[in-house]
């Protein structure tokens, strides 16, 4: 028996009948409708696993599943620097709230760095929370010689494309955050993406590049001794890492924690969307998933579903924006 008071205090965890209910031919006899969810879910994740972003997604779809009473299933799909697999959910999704994928800036950015966009940010897409965003920083391998952010744009300033760094990918918020800086201190370093932060990583430890500039899976890293942070992107500096400047520090007017959140494709049911914020919003407030955030030193920043569609719509035309100021092009 369904819930004649889908708005009171437990209505998160209800389940939901869907809307349009056709009538059967016998009068006042309706028929039975699915309800939501009656199967898995699948939850994209654009990165490869391990990474900050995929332990905390992992997170709120193990609390989700217990809530919901159905599977929300981890689908890593990385690629195209974080894009591939919200592409993917935006061109071959079904809007029946099965399949969603974390929302980050590389996707309102990409398009515009194409000369024919693939997808719309908001168009083709159903934004349904607003969640958390990542530490940023630089870090190099603790036997390399740059034992100060300033000593590596010394480095850089006198020897140009000799130093490189690593993100997770062309035109992520920390390659053109890295595109900022060497405009500002006009120096020229190689750019090697990676598909994922934990990749790029493991090229640093192995020596086959200099720096990785991402999010904080190289802060384990530094904690046990192996890798050294130049700098943190963060406005304040970070607990773990006292020592550590920001970029406002070093004279760069940057705050870079690049909020995310869950959407799906375009055209879903307003019903769902209310079931899947509430159900992700008390998940993300749990202790559980707030010590996965503080492991990893990402900020809260919850945006209910009406402020989450209007950021991404005044940030697409920034991206825009910076896009056409730095001339980032994919097409070669």
């Amino acid at each position: 028996m369904t819930d004649r008071n889908p708005r009171g205090p437990n209505a998160t965890r209800r389940l939901l009948i869907l809307s349009g209910a056709a009538a059967l031919a016998t009068p006042g006899i309706a028929r039975a409708q699915p309800r939501y969810p009656d199967r898995p879910i699948q939850l994209v994740v654009p990165w490869p696993a391990g990474g900050s972003a995929d332990v905390q997604l992992r997170s709120i779809a193990d609390i989700a599943t217990r809530t919901l009473g159905q599977p929300v299933v981890i689908q890593n799909r990385p690629g195209a620097g974080g894009t591939l697999g919200p592409m993917q959910v935006a061109q071959q999704g079904r809007p029946d709230g099965y399949m969603l994928t974390q929302m980050h800036l590389s996707v309102l950015r990409r398009p515009w760095m194409m000369r024919t966009p693939q997808w719309d940010p908001v168009a083709d897409f159903t934004h349904i929370i607003g969640m958390t965003g990542w530490l940023f920083g630089c870090a190099v391998k603790a036997d390399s010689p740059f034992q100060t952010w300033q000593q590596m744009i010394a480095y850089a300033r006198a020897n140009p494309g000799k130093l490189n760094f690593t993100t997770s990918g062309i035109g992520t918020t920390n390659h053109l955050a890295m595109e900022s800086i060497q405009e500002k201190e006009r120096v020229q370093l190689t750019h090697v993406p990676f598909r994922g932060s934990n990749e790029a990583v493991t090229a640093v430890l192995g020596g086959q590049v200099e720096m990785v500039c991402d999010s904080s899976t190289w802060a384990p890293f530094v904690e046990n001794g192996q890798m050294r942070a130049l700098s943190v992107w963060t406005a304040e500096r970070v607990r773990r890492f006292p020592t550590v400047p920001t970029l406002v520090e070093l004279g760069y007017d940057l705050t870079v924690t690049s909020p995310y959140g869950v959407s799906g494709p375009k055209g879903m049911d307003e019903g769902v969307v209310r079931v899947l914020h509430d159900v992700m919003k008390d998940a993300l407030m749990t202790p559980e998933n707030t010590d996965v955030r503080s492991r990893f030193d990402m900020p809260l920043v919850y945006q209910d579903t009406q402020t989450y569609r209007a950021f991404i719509a005044e940030r697409v035309e920034y991206e825009k924006a910076m896009v056409r100021r730095l001339n980032l092009s994919l097409d070669g």
